[in-house]
């Protein structure tokens, strides 16, 4: 499967929406019959366009009240400084996100916390200990406009060249 059609990409916005359609729901949605958008929706899972089903869970609501963004400057950048620190990195649960970034810094994370007491122990136990940690940068949320795990498709509609 290298290419998607109009039926997997309204099976991927359909799922992104609500993961927990019943084929049969997800099948009248998107115009196919039960047994093609079943197979059509395995093919986009064994392709690795689907990648899992989930839970959006509030995360203010079971008392992770403090999301912190935090720059990680790394002080050796080689190959196996690198992926011990990527290693501790996956290990801890408080981190819920971790890119590599451009410009100044190594790492960005995303990291919930119950509040900043909470953060501050985690930041001081946790994160300055993390192999190869130089310096820790963090931001806090103030309040979030936008979080949304869904990816826009349209792009994925357009012709050759944005037609």
């Amino acid at each position: 499967m290298e290419t998607l059609d109009k039926f997997d990409i309204a099976i991927l916005n359909a799922l992104q929406s609500e993961a927990r359609l019943t084929n049969t729901e997800l099948a009248s949605r998107v115009g196919l019959s039960a047994a093609p958008c079943w197979r059509r929706v395995r093919a986009l899972e064994e392709a690795g366009f689907i990648t899992g089903y989930r839970a959006e869970i509030n995360r203010h609501k079971i008392g992770l009240g403090v999301l912190a963004f935090v720059r990680l400057d790394a002080d050796r950048n080689n190959g196996d400084a690198t992926r011990q620190l990527e290693e501790a990195i996956k290990k801890l649960p408080e981190i819920i996100a971790c890119h590599y970034i451009s410009g100044t810094g190594t790492f960005e994370l995303q990291v919930v916390a119950q509040d900043l007491e909470a953060f501050s122990k985690f930041a001081l136990q946790s994160l300055i200990n993390l192999p190869n940690v130089k310096d820790l940068h963090t931001s806090f949320s103030l309040g979030e406009v936008k979080a949304s795990s869904a990816l826009p498709l349209g792009h994925l509609t357009k012709g050759p060249q944005g037609a």
